[in-house]
């Protein structure tokens, strides 16, 4: 019984009754013709075959449906291209009006035809009548009812392309047309091919547009509709067998290329394995940016969103800090000139950029996936850019870790060697501004770790200017020397990264930066806080203003509590309320004035009660109360007055 119900389960899995009997009888019906043409085979009469009039015929279609194959890629691939990349009413709507050959019958679409060719057109007499009862007409005949068929593929494949390929080739220096011959188009080649295909084989079979367009010479169509009223049924089966075997195979090529564009196998990503760090080699850099030398004064309005950001640094290692949805990859964008902006202006070492292409911006950007080209291996990723180094290439294989991986597609990659190689990419022609949008977002966290060290690294090897968008504090405090804190398209604070850890403007941003608020007090001194019964915490620099009311938190990991009868300065008495056990160790819950304070302990055999508890003043952040939570107003009110001027 057992092996019973294993044997049905390998079998898959059941579908209901009339279901099954439903798909099977229309299955029946669609294959029962081809059964009985093929069943009459034996008793055709095969020498019309041989005829002249039978060659010209198939001659006249296999040459009218090429050309107009031929017309139908040069023109409907442009058009398919434009209607997925053109947003809006008007392409809908032209997007709409092109597939109605699809819904019209032939004959109805070969008299529309004859509205605008005929004799007694206009076009029609200027011309002689050279579109009718002509090969040309056979051809603009087959043309119209046949395109749809390239241009719903195409379209189709074209929109599912991600966007962010074109802008990631026109960051590398390529200009549009090139990237649509060596990106977009390669990638939507299966299914445009498959789209080809099947409108060349609508376009050998048409018959009704044909037939009113150009009744001779005859097509193959024609031919056998002629050869049917003047011999009967029988005459056609040596005429209709030889096109049924060629309608299959061009249908099984196209279902083909079809289910390989779709179905497109992805190697299951590994686990990467340990390496050595490879030589650094001596890389040539483009001069170290003056301080001061980055600003940028962006605006881009959506319908649902809103970005103002005014933003002038000092640092080269600079960081955009903030959650989800509040415009840090926009900003990004914006900065690499793939997104168009409503108002722009960056400048960097005194260069204005907002102005230039992104080819001409000389910038290097790493968008969130990566943004590598699915159909190229690693070696031609890297001779992508215009410009490229070749010696360069070869040289930040090695530096990187990337030998033995040149021939591989990204899909065969891990996630660190992706991410590695679209660095590469970025850095083997000099930029001086180099993006990263979270580059460590799909990443483990030994593998993040790891890479981020590599990143810092490459930081301070390289004389230009970057910027990262994150939205981990602690990738923030090691990658960049200036942050930018937003939140909902404004600027919330940005300054020094030391200076804005320890002196968030407000709660709002504290909790950005990773502090997790502990109490409040009040300000007695530049540098100390008294938070509730007597006691009053020490903290670094920068001065306080005194008798202001502050929130208060301490860095994770930046307290510890003393054992029995040690004390270190600066040392706070307090009481242990709650401890939780972890591991070996315990989290700690104490009360400290008037505030409550979660401490990582080693020693899990700890009891409540009172405690001494050591803070480095270092490790304190502090902020304002009563700070208004709101962007920083100041600079933008005065832009909008210099615009307004």
């Amino acid at each position: 019984m057992r092996a019973r119900t294993r044997e049905k389960a390998a079998a898959g899995p059941r579908f209901p009754a009339p279901l099954t009997f439903l798909a099977a009888l229309l299955a029946i019906y669609l294959l029962a013709p081809l059964v009985a043409g093929l069943a009459r085979a034996p008793s055709a009469d095969w020498r019309i075959a041989g005829r002249p009039e039978f060659l010209r015929a198939v001659a006249t279609s296999l040459a009218s449906a090429s050309v107009s194959t031929l017309a139908i890629a040069l023109l409907g691939i442009p058009l398919a291209y434009t209607l997925a990349r053109r947003k809006g009413p008007f392409s809908a709507l032209i997007g709409f009006l092109v597939q109605l050959p699809l819904a019209l019958p032939p004959l109805a679409s070969g008299i529309l035809l004859l509205f605008l060719f005929g004799y007694d057109t206009p076009l029609g007499r200027l011309t002689g009548g050279i579109f009718t009862d002509s090969f040309l007409g056979i051809v603009l005949a087959q043309s119209f009812v046949a395109a749809p068929f390239l241009i719903v593929a195409a379209r189709s494949a074209f929109a599912a392309e991600d966007p962010v390929l074109e802008g990631v080739a026109a960051t590398l220096g390529r200009r549009r047309f090139a990237t649509f011959f060596r990106v977009s188009l390669p990638l939507a080649w299966p299914a445009t091919l498959s789209g080809l295909l099947l409108a060349w084989l609508r376009a050998f079979g048409e018959f009704g547009a044909t037939v009113m367009m150009a009744y001779h010479p005859y097509s193959l169509p024609v031919y056998t509709y002629v050869a049917f009223g003047a011999r009967g049924l029988w005459a056609t089966l040596p005429i209709v067998l030889p096109a049924l075997a060629l309608a299959l195979l061009v249908l099984a090529l196209a279902s083909r290329l079809s289910r390989r564009a779709a179905l497109e196998p992805v190697p299951a990503l590994r686990a990467e394995p340990p390496r050595r760090a490879p030589p650094r080699p001596v890389l040539p850099a483009p001069p170290r940016p003056a301080s001061g030398s980055f600003e940028l004064r962006l605006e881009k309005r959506l319908r649902s969103f809103d970005l103002d950001l005014a933003w002038q640094a000092k640092a080269r290692r600079l960081a955009i800090l903030g959650p989800s949805g509040s415009g840090k990859s926009l900003t990004l964008r914006l900065l690499a000139g793939i997104e168009r902006p409503d108002f722009a202006r960056i400048t960097l070492c005194g260069r204005e950029l907002s102005g230039l292409d992104p080819a001409a911006r000389g910038i290097g950007y790493v968008p969130q996936n990566y943004g590598l080209f699915p159909h190229l291996a690693v070696r031609r990723q890297l001779s992508f850019p215009a410009g490229a180094d070749p010696r360069l290439a070869r040289e930040w294989i090695a530096r990187l870790g990337l030998d033995g991986l040149e021939h591989r597609v990204p899909a065969a990659l891990s996630l660190g060697q992706q991410q590695r190689v679209a660095l590469a990419r970025a850095l083997v022609r000099p930029a001086r501004l180099i993006l990263l949008d979270e580059p460590f977002s799909a990443l483990d966290a030994p593998l993040r770790a790891r890479l981020c060290q590599e990143l810092f690294a490459l930081q301070h090897e390289l004389a230009a200017t970057w910027v990262l968008v994150t939205h981990d504090p602690e990738e923030a405090a090691l990658l960049a020397d200036e942050l930018l804190i937003i939140e909902g398209g404004r600027a919330l604070q940005s300054g020094p990264c030391r200076e804005l850890f320890r002196r968030p403007r407000n709660a709002r941003v504290a909790r950005l930066i990773g502090a997790e608020p502990c109490g409040e007090g009040v300000a007695i001194a530049e540098d100390r806080i008294a938070i509730g019964c007597g006691v009053v915490l020490k903290v670094a620099a920068p001065a306080l203003e005194p008798g202001r009311r502050v929130g208060w938190s301490v860095k994770p990991g930046r307290a510890r509590l003393l054992p029995d009868g040690a004390y270190c300065a600066p040392a706070y008495a307090g009481v242990i309320e709650s401890i939780l056990p972890v591991g070996s160790g315990a989290n700690v819950t104490l009360r400290l004035g008037a505030a409550r304070l979660r401490v990582s302990h080693e020693d899990a055999e700890i009891a409540p009660g009172a405690c001494t508890v050591e803070i480095d003043p270092r490790a304190i952040q502090v902020w304002p109360c009563d700070e208004n939570a709101e962007m920083v107003a100041g600079p933008l009110k005065a832009r909008r007055r210099i615009r307004a001027l």
